[in-house]
């Protein structure tokens, strides 16, 4: 007979560590595993190794609310920010409820439970399933078909895919890109390359903050970690919540202070109009953060330099432009993009019929339109992953208290299709790329996604856990004459 728990979590990330902290926390007689695909604590975290990598989010509030965050950087270094997540899972107790090399395969709802297949051929049961892996796709990332990318005579290098080995000291480097993981890339190689390239199709929005919160730090030296904290996390809240907004209300505005901050930096305004003025409005695509502006101190000391331009083609000794420019090249890295997976690329069936995911509604940006007993857990495009996560987690719980309390063994969500606009609100390529994987949403409660923290903090803990939701009681237990009988 199959293994039976609860709960069972997938992923052990950091969305997966704050899922069985609360559980525990909330409702600790309940049984569950985190089922981890990988042999290591820290999802994201565990599998992005290359240079420089780090948190575009301030960690005061990319941190648990429920654990401060400790150390003096705001903007954190990958293998910090890994340790925290480990280290919070030990605290909990929650390491040996870890199981690693688990990845799930299938998921198949029958009758009042769901049967999980992992890879290896272990089958699990459970009464609910909290899915908990993000959404990228840890084993592919976007990779564009290049012409002549095997003519290339230097090292080809994904950053998802950082090998241990790679030296780059003295070498001539191009990074593909002008995302996160190009702008972190560029300054961190920089130092012991001979030189980096940050090659850009289009610019995007920059932003310069400084690596330590001297208002945070501040606050810790004359109060408890706790309170420093919170304080610390309402001030970043506010911080980025009302520039989001005033993005979107004066783009105009918005477009101007941000290439002033360029401008402040790099004294070239032409060269900022060349390089640093994206085509679309700020916040239809993520900003991107410069910590304590390492990105223009490299440039302005000539150890990088910026171009914008298309690939024509990869030749021998680099990239050929789409301008004429070659630009030669030891090490070419793609940083061009990541793959969306949603619930972690599990199958998902429901009385044997697949669930497709694309054609259901996301019901509160939680659950699936149709879909008993599954969950699964995105965070915010705008703002810290964690502040939505957390959210998510309590309104899971009280949603299992509901049950517990007025003995159902089902609920799903009314069972809509899928219907109204994406998911997620961005036009990054990764997002546009993947919209037809991922659940639509509707125009009202309770099937409108925001992209808000404050309004989400106000409604989702006090949501009705009702609404449009259909519940179904445990049957009556067989009196033991009738067993008998």
């Amino acid at each position: 007979m199959a293994e039976h728990f609860d709960v069972l979590i997938i992923g052990a990330g950091l969305s997966g560590i704050g899922a069985a902290w609360r559980l525990q926390e909330q409702l600790p007689g309940k049984t569950y595993a985190i089922l981890e695909a990988r042999d290591a604590i820290g999802g994201t975290w565990d599998l992005f190794r290359y240079p420089g990598v780090r948190s575009d989010s301030d960690m005061f509030t990319l941190s648990y609310p429920f654990r401060p965050w400790r150390e003096p950087e705001s903007i954190a270094a990958g293998d910090k920010i890994r340790r925290y997540i480990e280290e919070t899972a030990a605290e909990g107790g929650i390491t040996p409820h870890i199981r690693f090399g688990a990845r799930v395969a299938t998921a198949d709802w029958a009758g009042d439970r769901w049967t999980l297949r992992l890879a290896d051929g272990t089958t699990l049961t459970c009464d609910f399933l909290y899915a908990c892996a993000g959404y990228y796709d840890y084993a592919t990332g976007f990779q564009p078909d290049f012409p002549g990318m095997a003519d290339f005579g230097g090292t080809l290098v994904h950053p998802q895919f950082w090998p241990e080995d790679l030296d780059y000291r003295g070498k001539k480097v191009v990074v593909i890109g002008s995302g996160a993981t190009a702008v972190t890339l560029v300054p961190a190689m920089a130092g012991e390359a001979g030189h980096v390239t940050m090659l850009q199709r289009s610019p995007t929005y920059m932003t310069v903050l400084p690596q330590r919160d001297v208002i945070a730090n501040g606050l810790r030296r004359v109060l408890p970690a706790k309170a420093a904290n919170r304080l610390a996390r309402a001030k970043n809240i506010l911080l980025t919540q009302g520039f989001y907004q005033l993005a979107r209300r004066r783009p105009a505005r918005v477009r101007k202070i941000l290439r002033s901050f360029a401008v402040r930096a790099l004294k070239d305004p032409a060269y900022v109009d060349e390089h640093f003025n994206p085509r679309y409005e700020p916040w239809d695509q993520r900003l991107c953060v410069i910590p304590s502006g390492d990105l223009y101190e490299v440039l302005r000391d000539g150890s990088a330099s910026i171009v914008t331009d298309h690939i024509e083609s990869f030749v021998p000794e680099g990239i050929r432009l789409r301008s004429g420019r070659v630009l030669e090249a030891d090490i070419v890295v793609s940083a061009t993009g990541l793959s969306l997976l949603p619930v972690g690329g599990v199958r998902v069936t429901v009385d044997g019929a697949p669930v497709e995911i694309g054609e259901h509604t996301a019901y509160r940006g939680i659950m699936l339109s149709g879909v008993p007993n599954l969950a699964y857990c995105i965070g915010y495009v705008n703002a810290s992953w964690t502040l939505r996560a957390d959210l998510v987690h309590r309104y899971v719980m009280r949603l299992l208290k509901h049950m517990d309390r007025h003995g159902y063994a089902v609920a799903a969500p009314k069972d809509l299709g899928g219907q109204g606009r994406p998911l997620l609100d961005l036009s990054s390529g990764y997002v546009q790329r993947a919209l037809d994987r991922f659940p639509r949403q509707g125009q009202n409660d309770p099937w409108l996604v925001r992209q808000n923290y404050l309004s989400d903090a106000l409604t989702l803990p006090r949501a009705d856990v009702t609404r449009d939701m259909t519940f179904t009681r445990r049957p009556a237990p067989v009196p033991l004459e009738e067993i008998a009988s």
